[in-house]
């Protein structure tokens, strides 16, 4: 078992599409201006193991008790992946998981062929 002293950063998946590229603006640009995060790239592809357009935000654990409600409120619509980072990138992605609305599946398999890279 995991402790939460474990957890050394979160990361916040938003997901989007062509249709709901604006509503991920929007939300982006809130984010930004409201807490201390750091804005990943906009990806209008799949990177990594997700499976839809994306962006990260990345924050450490004491801002998880005010991103998280204000996601929750206000996402749009939109899907967010949210993880901790703790060092193990796949039970991260597979076990230590939440969701703001509807679950994707991910490319799991992205993290085999991560570590055969050398990569890890």
């Amino acid at each position: 078992m995991g402790e939460p002293s474990d957890i050394r950063s979160y990361h916040a998946h938003v997901y989007f599409d062509a249709d709901t590229r604006e509503e991920a603006r929007r939300v982006r640009e809130a984010v930004q201006a409201r807490f201390d995060v750091k804005m990943g790239r906009w990806h209008e592809k799949p990177v990594g193991p997700h499976p839809c357009w994306s962006y990260q935000i990345a924050f450490k654990p004491p801002v998880l008790d005010e991103l998280v409600p204000w996601l929750m409120v206000n996402r749009e619509g939109l899907t967010v992946f949210l993880h901790p980072n703790t060092g193990d990138d796949l039970a991260d992605h597979t076990d230590h998981v939440a969701w703001l609305g509807p679950s994707a599946d991910l490319d799991i398999d992205f993290f085999a062929k991560h570590a055969e890279n050398g990569d890890d």
